[in-house]
């Protein structure tokens, strides 16, 4: 604590009966536990959408006496299922452990009890919490429902990597719109497809899988007509372990032949056409007006239908579109660094130098831009 002038204030410092070394170890400790419940919310990624990912750690005296994550929408959350991994043995010392909780535990009855009142009647003296919950229905109440209680709370330990790690559950409650990611591989020579109709493979094989990957950490992929067309991709996650995204597709004039794999019935596809607005078994259609701009259409629409994140795997004139509307969050360029071939598609323009990551596998490269950081 300082004084108006900016000094140590050494009155304050004589009145509290814990050192500063003491303050310097107990933030150590919050920080260690809050850590784990991260580390725990982790495995809930693709499966939680449209919650967030949780993690929560019951210590007593420094042991960890229970654990658990949201593993699955509509399921239990990871205070339930904290409580719940508590042995036998170790129930009596439930009513005197801390509770770490990565994000504030949820005060409404929603698709399951409030976790605050399963707190309370568990009698825990005191909850930790990485940060607060955006959502309206919780926003704070749980805070104070807990304090109401005669609950200790303290929250913002790892605000800011709390909140960075559910930025899809973040952004679409502040901003209204999904987290949005955009996508290309490009050649040495900044291409992103050849002249001719025959697919272009550009990034190799492992980077192919990884590629997989983010499409298990997503909610939707979205492509244009064209890519739909030429390079008739299916757009699931059949290299990862890990579930497929919502298929997205740009097919304003409906001009798409059904044969394509994008159509099959291994997900559920979302046509955004300026013709029709229906749903037929797994694909639905959702209908655009010319005289609207398309990017913001798609947007809206993606929210309405409480979808938290999207990438944009392409083509070339949709990811720009997304750039000139300055409608993205991450940006990740794939660059082959040995193939040149001259003539070809040009890859967008995202005019952003500074990457925030760069990743090498084998002969590609891949950086990772971000928005608000650029």
């Amino acid at each position: 604590m300082v004084n108006d002038q900016g000094e140590l204030d050494l009155n304050f410092i004589k009145a509290q009966t814990i050192t500063f070394a003491d303050i310097h170890s107990q933030l150590t400790i919050h920080e260690t536990y809050m850590h784990r419940c991260l580390e725990l919310a982790k495995s809930g990624a693709g499966y939680v959408a449209p919650n967030p990912m949780v993690g929560a750690v019951l210590v007593h005296k420094e042991k960890i006496i229970g654990e658990g994550f949201h593993q699955q929408c509509g399921g239990p959350h990871a205070e339930v299922n904290c409580i719940s991994s508590v042995k036998e043995v170790d129930k009596d010392k439930i009513s005197s452990s801390v509770l770490y909780v990565s994000l504030e535990p949820c005060s409404h009855f929603g698709k399951t009890p409030p976790c605050t009142d399963l707190i309370i009647a568990n009698r825990i003296p005191e909850v930790v919490i990485g940060c607060r919950d955006p959502f309206k229905e919780v926003d704070g109440k749980g805070i104070e429902k807990l304090k109401a209680a005669g609950i200790k709370v303290a929250y913002g330990i790892l605000e800011k990597e709390c909140q960075q790690f559910n930025k899809r559950f973040f952004t679409f409650h502040t901003k209204h719109r999904p987290y949005i990611i955009l996508k290309w591989a490009e050649t040495a020579d900044g291409k992103i497809a050849g002249d001719g109709t025959n697919r272009l493979l550009i990034s190799n094989e492992q980077t192919y899988r990884l590629v997989h990957k983010w499409r298990s950490e997503e909610a939707s992929i979205l492509v244009g007509t064209n890519t739909a067309m030429l390079d008739d991709p299916e757009l699931t996650t059949r290299n990862w372990i890990g579930p497929s995204p919502i298929r997205l597709v740009v097919d304003v004039d409906l001009k798409l032949p059904s044969t394509l794999k994008i159509f099959n019935d291994k997900q559920g596809t979302v046509i955004f056409s300026k013709i029709k607005h229906e749903e037929k078994g797994h694909l639905k259609y959702y209908q655009v007006t010319e005289d609207v701009n398309l990017v913001h259409q798609i947007v809206n629409a993606l929210y309405q239908m409480k979808i938290q994140s999207v990438i944009v795997e392409g083509g070339a004139s949709l990811l720009q579109s997304f750039i000139d509307e300055e409608m993205w969050d991450e940006v990740r360029v794939i660059k082959n660094e040995k193939l040149i071939i001259n003539n070809g598609l040009a890859a967008p323009e995202l005019g952003i130098k500074n990457a925030v990551e760069e990743i090498k596998i084998l002969g590609d490269s891949i950086k990772i831009y971000n928005h608000e950081l650029g």
